[in-house]
């Protein structure tokens, strides 16, 4: 047995450990100290708050720009495979490090959903102003859809020409069984600082790209470590943006893959049917979640470039036949 000194000095750790445990702790935008900015690496919010950047940029002019945010505890390297495509097509791709994720200064704590819309309409009027004459559009995967969809109904959203929606993180609530919520509700009210690692629960694929997987575990921007009150704020996000799709009257792209093992079909399939006359649904039998790394990547990003070109034109796969044909087949 240690002696006394050294157990009283191990009983305060673990007594620090479980009370860092039962604190929420939040990191929303602080009060602005002046406009936002645009250096050569990141954008620079109203708080002073440093959000890196990695952009795609084509030989010359852009005829669109799109602002692309990345998925839960991922990163801007989240878009280094469709990146290049995009480029390739005269398209400028700038993927932000959301606040609380990548190297931004809070990472590792949840902004809230207000703080990170306040951050998407910042970095839209920089590339307004940097690009005045291109089109804009604003894409988002999982959790970064999720933060466009709640900002696309928002009473003022910001001028863009459209929403680029992949595999939009919408399990709320409303579509989680009871032990899930209860679950949910007993961590984040008794250890909302607890950091779940996923060690120990069943594992999902998120893409067929094993390279890609294997990127995404070793990228040292890759938070591998998630706070119960980040996951709490996550659920509240998909609360919110599974709520919106009633509301949801932009141009938009919806795009869900046939494999996906994160956002259920049910959830999907109810946030599809919510949504008003408009918006283009796109489905991929073979996809998964991480639609834009998968071995069949090309499929989704050409549809995409395709419709920012043509809006109203069909899709050169086809996926928004098959999104029709698989909602028409998804149980009520």
């Amino acid at each position: 047995m240690p002696p006394v000194p050294a157990r009283r000095a191990l009983l305060l750790a673990a007594t620090a450990t479980v009370l860092a445990a039962c604190t929420t702790e939040l990191a929303p935008p602080g009060p602005p100290l002046g406009p936002p900015a645009e250096t050569a690496d990141a954008f620079v919010m109203p708080d002073g708050t440093r959000l890196p950047f990695r952009a795609w940029l084509p030989g010359g002019d852009p005829w669109a720009v799109v602002l692309a945010l990345h998925g839960m505890n991922d990163s801007r390297d989240a878009w280094e495979y469709p990146g290049p495509d995009f480029a390739l097509a005269g398209v400028a791709l700038y993927a932000p490090d959301q606040r609380g994720f990548g190297a931004s200064p809070s990472r590792g704590f949840w902004a809230g959903r207000a703080g990170m819309t306040a951050d998407v309409r910042a970095m839209v009027a920089l590339l307004r102003a940097r690009w005045p004459q291109a089109r804009l559009y604003l894409m988002g995967e999982s959790m970064g859809a999720a933060v466009l969809m709640c900002l696309a109904t928002e009473p003022d959203p910001p001028p863009v020409d459209g929403y680029i929606l992949i595999a939009p993180a919408v399990w709320g609530r409303a579509k989680m069984n009871v032990f899930l919520r209860s679950s949910l509700w007993l961590m984040a009210n008794t250890l909302p600082g607890l950091r779940l690692t996923g060690s120990g629960f069943v594992r999902v694929r998120a893409s067929d790209n094993r390279e890609a997987i294997r990127r995404l575990s070793t990228d040292p921007l890759t938070i591998h470590g998630t706070r119960v009150d980040a996951v709490r704020g996550l659920v509240d996000l998909m609360d919110g943006a599974l709520a919106a799709a009633p509301r949801f009257h932009a141009r938009a792209l919806f795009l869900y893959g046939g494999h996906d093992e994160l956002i259920p079909p049910k959830a999907t399939a109810a946030t599809w049917r919510a949504l008003p006359p408009g918006p283009v649904r796109a489905f991929y039998p073979e996809g998964y979640h991480l639609l834009l790394r998968d071995l069949h990547r090309i499929t989704p990003t050409e549809d995409i470039i395709t419709w920012m070109r043509a809006p109203e034109a069909p899709l050169p796969s086809g996926a928004d036949r098959a999104a029709a044909a698989w909602l028409a087949r998804q149980p009520p």
